[in-house]
């Protein structure tokens, strides 16, 4: 039992000195290289001080993406089944809650809106441009 303990004493001392190695190995004195250019899609600093921060912008980001993606199938879907049972497409998006097709036209996060065409039934999702009116 007392060689157990001694031969795990070692081995805490092995792993201790070897990540000290490499944690002081990877901060040695090396050449400098240019920054990289901002990547405007990826928020992250890469400060490990700021990661929860990033973390959360990030799942923020990806939830509100996947609000959208859901959101436009479901009412693609409603369209379609609006179009099979009236054989005609939706005059607007409001006719499908008048129809009891949706219960609601879905808000989508800032910044964006539906756009819809009667006539062929496509439905897409576009960017808003920022309003100029700010005082």
């Amino acid at each position: 039992m007392a060689w157990v303990l001694l031969q795990f004493k070692r081995m805490k001392l092995v792993i201790a000195v070897l990540g000290l190695g490499l944690v002081l190995g990877g901060t040695g004195c090396s050449k400098k290289t240019a920054s990289k250019p901002v990547d405007i899609d990826n928020n992250s600093s890469g400060n490990p001080v700021t990661a929860p921060v990033d973390y959360l912008g990030a799942v923020n980001k990806a939830r509100k993406s996947a609000m959208k993606d859901i959101d436009l199938a479901y009412m693609k879907n409603a369209i379609q089944q609006f179009n099979g049972m009236e054989d005609r497409y939706p005059k607007d998006l409001n006719e499908l809650v008048q129809k009891h097709y949706i219960q609601e036209v879905p808000t989508l996060p800032s910044g964006q809106r539906l756009i819809y065409n009667p006539a062929n039934g496509d439905l897409r999702v576009v960017r808003q441009a920022p309003s100029t009116n700010a005082p």
